[in-house]
C-alpha cells in the first residue's frame, strides 16, 4: 500500500480542523497509508527546514505560493503516475513564515492551491480533501464532479 506523509509545521489547535482532517484520513485508509508529522515551529525558516528535510521521504511536494497551481485532474494524474511507480508521496505545509530555500531546492514539485493565503490548520483540511479527490478521481468514482 502506498504511503502518503503530510509534514507540516505546527499542530493544530482547533478540533473541528482536527476532526475534518481525521476524517479524510480515514476515508483515504482504503487507498493509502497517511503519516502527519508535525515539526514545531523553529526560531527561524532554518532551523524549521532542518526538521523538515529529516521527515522528507519519496518523491516531496512542497506548498509554496509561487509553485504550479493545478486542477483537482492533474493532481490526480500525479499522484496516479507516482503510485503506479510505487512512489512514497510527501507533501510539505510550511509555516505562516513559508518555507526556507532548502526545502524548496529538496522539493521535487513546488504545488500552488491558491495565489490567497490560508491559514495553516485550513490548508491541512484541504490538503487532506484534494488528496482524498485525487484517489477518489483515479478510482473511477462520482465524488469528483
Amino acid at each position: 500500500m502506498i504511503k502518503i506523509n503530510i509534514v507540516c509545521v505546527g499542530k493544530i489547535k482547533e478540533e473541528f480542523y482536527r476532526s475534518a482532517v481525521a476524517e479524510y484520513v480515514k476515508r483515504l485508509s482504503r487507498f493509502c497509508k497517511v503519516e502527519i508529522k508535525e515539526i514545531a515551529e523553529g526560531k527561524n525558516l532554518e532551523e524549521e527546514a532542518e526538521c523538515i528535510l529529516r521527515a522528507i521521504k519519496g518523491y516531496c511536494f512542497a506548498l509554496c505560493i509561487e509553485g504550479k497551481k493545478l486542477s483537482s485532474e492533474a493532481l490526480a494524474k500525479e499522484v496516479k503516475s507516482l503510485c503506479d511507480k510505487g512512489e512514497e508521496i510527501t507533501f510539505v505545509i510550511g509555516s505562516s513564515c513559508g518555507l526556507a530555500n532548502a526545502v524548496k531546492e529538496r522539493a521535487d514539485f513546488k504545488l500552488s492551491f491558491s495565489d490567497m493565503t490560508f491559514p495553516h490548520q485550513l490548508m491541512r483540511v484541504i490538503l487532506c480533501e484534494q488528496i482524498y479527490r485525487a484517489f477518489m478521481i483515479n478510482s473511477g468514482s462520482e465524488y469528483h464532479k
